[in-house]
């Protein structure tokens, strides 16, 4: 039996600060679906990134998340772990060309594709990850099978199996432990490469600009008075008090432009056990440094997935996004998993996302905080059947929460026909990188009738 709770509308709410605006859910009654029986139960929640949506993509968004969570909940019905279920999840969002990880993603600087993946075992606590990897399709699956080879234990001679890889070390340790390599050619899309062009003409012409500034802080350093410095790019005399940023800022990562994504995907799950996992992937920032790590690869920031135990009441996996560098200095998925062990899930999620990420000392210095989570926790409960028997059931808590223009997420649980799908976006009035939106719902998983 399941018992779900929709989302129906939003409503805003006061906050600590005057520069945040929180939405909390409005929820329907609960609906009620029978298990079937013998049939295995499960939930999985993935999203399709934090940044910019153009509602002439929604629909692909849409269906990418539904096929990513048919994809988990058919690796949980059929029995498969939830680290296995989430990898599955992420491989469907990594293979559509719409999203920023894997196939299509962010190309770097020099105009290649470098990703980063990382998933998380709740029950064993075992992490795996990569970082700046080129030349394979599916970079979760990497770190997948760097999770599952870390719990045999260790290698000869007593040496640590590695948790985290990167660059040509990383591609030749997939390759070594059979994971096709792909031709870097193929990774790239129509979408991804036009995307490249338009991104480097608009920095091009950045560069045009500051280099019209340095000349004219130059000519006034040398005394040289009555000289007019024209800006080359167009025609008007560069802003003197505009901090090196030229008279027009150039912007890769505006509403206007969603060919900047940020959207890094990711899922989470939870299995029959009340096993949790958590996964993510990402491109990376357009025109990116190469080498450059962000946090869907390292440990705390991109993914967290922690079991129930003797501190942590509740089990809880977590999957961000956003800019990477706001993330990684944060630790976002830890600290909101930290935060779920309170009683009340989406407070405790609310202020963590004003205090901890917009509000975080250490990005003070930052004009607009950009990121999202998916987070769910479930614990044990018991609820009385027709026989008047009490029946484990699993009680499992789902949100989501952007500072960024939109987030794409779905859900499903194994009892549903079909998963639910929406794209969440800041309410009217509500600045990007200074305003949170927060959704979710509350849903019951019983066991399954023998």
């Amino acid at each position: 039996m399941i018992m779900e709770k929709g989302i129906s509308s939003v409503e805003v709410l006061p906050s600590k600060s005057s520069q945040v605006t929180a939405v909390k859910v409005v929820v329907k009654e609960p609906e009620t679906k029978q298990t079937q029986r013998g049939k295995r139960v499960g939930f999985v929640l993935v999203h399709a990134g934090a940044g910019y949506h153009s509602e002439s993509k929604a629909k692909e968004y849409k269906h990418v998340c539904k096929r990513a969570c048919q994809k988990a909940i058919e690796k949980l019905q059929a029995g498969a772990l939830a680290t296995d279920a989430v990898t599955a999840a992420l491989i469907e969002l990594e293979d559509s060309p719409f999203t920023n990880a894997g196939l299509g993603s962010n190309l770097n600087l020099l105009g290649e594709i470098e990703c980063d993946a990382s998933i998380m075992d709740g029950k064993s606590l075992n992490f795996g990850a990569v970082g700046a990897l080129s030349g394979i399709k599916n970079p979760v699956s990497v770190a997948n099978r760097l999770l599952c080879e870390g719990q045999k234990g260790k290698l000869s001679a007593g040496r640590i199996p590695p948790c985290f890889l990167v660059g040509e070390g990383a591609y030749r340790w997939a390759v070594d432990h059979g994971i096709p390599a792909c031709p870097p050619g193929i990774m790239a899309t129509r979408f991804s490469l036009a995307a490249f062009k338009r991104n480097k003409r608009k920095l091009e012409l950045a560069e045009k600009v500051e280099t019209d500034l340095i000349q004219l802080k130059k000519r006034r350093q040398s005394n040289e008075k009555g000289s007019r410095v024209m800006c080359s790019v167009c025609g008007r005399p560069p802003k003197a008090n505009d901090g090196g940023k030229g008279g027009d800022q150039i912007e890769l990562y505006s509403p206007e432009n969603d060919s900047g994504t940020l959207d890094t995907v990711g899922a989470v799950v939870v299995d029959q056990e009340g096993n949790v996992a958590a996964a993510v992937s990402s491109g990376g920032l357009a025109l990116k440094h190469p080498g450059r790590v962000g946090q869907a690869a390292l440990y705390g920031c991109g993914c967290w997935a922690e079991n129930t135990g003797a501190h942590t009441p509740y089990s809880t996996a977590v999957s961000t996004s956003g800019c990477g560098e706001h993330l990684v200095r944060t630790i976002l998925a830890r600290e909101c998993s930290c935060a779920l062990q309170t009683e009340d899930a989406h407070q405790a999620l609310l202020e963590t996302m004003q205090n901890k990420f917009i509000g975080s000392p250490f990005l003070a210095n930052e004009d607009g905080v950009l990121g999202g989570v998916i987070v769910l926790r479930s614990c044990r409960c018991s609820a009385e059947s027709e026989s008047s028997q009490e029946k484990p059931t699993l009680l499992v808590e789902f949100l989501w929460s952007h500072t960024t223009e939109s987030m794409c997420v779905g859900y499903m649980s194994a009892q549903d026909g079909k998963a639910k799908t929406h794209i969440s976006r800041l309410p009217p009035g509500a600045v990007a990188g200074q305003s949170v939106a927060i959704e979710g719902g509350v849903c019951r998983l019983e066991s399954p009738e023998s």
